[in-house]
């Protein structure tokens, strides 16, 4: 009998502590909101989900270039005015499967949208995420990315959003392979024929030291004839200046805004100042105008970048279409 009542005993005990066990992790799934993932963004704020977003908001083209890179149209609630626009965008022709296009939305617009995440890089309007937040919206907050590896990180961490890791080591996979291949191209550039850049932009000062356009600059194999002479991303180029610089080749904007903008009459005040007439790239009329919806990338498509940069300076070789777009997503390939 006494060992019958130990055994009694012990399979109680035992059942008892199997019970607990269960029960605390039931409390554990409640007290975490019963997620299935969560990201901490850029910001350090940790994000749970219980489910992959089926509708999503972002606050810029680039990051809405990143999510149409990763799942279909039909996830995006919105998307940026311009992404339709040829001129400014390399998906012109998914942006139109969007009805819905934004500008600068006020948190109540974004609301009313009923978006299930909306992501926002940290240099436009960040103040708007708390409000978002205050409003009950899950909200991940981006690098504003200045260089590829920032590129890079904000992929995974949108892939990462939206449940979808797999796909954003797939698409930086194709990120690398498409900077190999350009790579593979211009190594074979004689140091002696590398050619001297300067790009003349509609916003202020952009284009040195810390830029975008100066870091894909190193991997075409370009001189930034900002960044050689010291100058920063935000200070404007003067005159002075830009002579000093005396770039081989000259970027100019074509920036168009549905062809409400005219670029051409800032450029023609460059172009026609006397001045600056004994510029190489006035002179021997080396004015390029580059297609902005890459040399402007801060998506996974600022690898075309590189290539649009060594297409306009270094010619065929290094041709390619428009509307090149990196994706992942089931809606179409690379």
């Amino acid at each position: 009998m006494t060992n019958l009542r130990r055994l009694f005993c012990g399979t109680v005990v035992l059942a008892l502590c199997v019970f607990l066990i269960m029960g605390c992790g039931v409390k554990e799934a409640e007290h975490n909101g019963g997620s299935v993932y969560s990201v901490t963004d850029s910001r350090g704020m940790k994000v749970n989900f219980e489910q992959k977003p089926q509708k999503i908001v972002t606050l810029s083209m680039s990051t809405d270039e990143i999510v149409l890179g990763l799942v279909r149209p039909d996830k995006l609630a919105a998307v940026n005015y311009l992404l339709d626009d040829p001129v400014s965008s390399a998906i012109p022709d998914l942006a139109k499967k969007i009805p819905t296009k934004i500008k600068n939305p006020s948190a109540e617009e974004i609301f009313a949208m009923k978006p299930d995440l909306v992501i926002i890089p940290d240099w436009n309007n960040i103040e708007i995420a708390d409000s978002l937040r205050d409003l009950g919206l899950k909200v991940v907050v981006v690098p504003g990315a200045k260089n590829i590896g920032e590129v890079k990180v904000s992929v995974q961490l949108i892939a990462d959003a939206l449940g979808e890791h797999e796909k954003g080591t797939e698409l930086i996979a194709l990120m690398d392979e498409k900077i190999n291949e350009i790579e593979s191209k211009v190594i074979k550039i004689p140091q002696e024929d590398r050619k001297k850049v300067a790009i003349l932009s509609l916003m202020p000062g952009y284009g040195g030291i810390g830029s975008s356009f100066d870091d894909i600059c190193k991997y075409a194999g370009v001189v930034n004839g900002m960044a050689d002479e010291g100058l920063h991303n935000g200070q404007p180029v003067s005159k002075e200046e830009l002579i000093k610089i005396n770039p081989d080749i000259l970027f100019l904007p074509a920036y168009a805004d549905h062809n409400s903008v005219d670029a051409n009459v800032r450029n023609e005040k460059y172009l026609d100042d006397p001045a600056l007439q004994g510029i190489n790239a006035i002179k021997e009329n080396n004015l390029v105008y580059p297609r902005e919806s890459y040399i402007y990338s801060v998506s996974q498509n600022i690898v075309f970048g590189i290539q649009e940069i060594d297409r306009c300076v270094y010619g065929s070789v290094f041709d390619f279409p428009d509307k090149a777009h990196l994706s992942v997503s089931e809606e179409e390939s690379k």
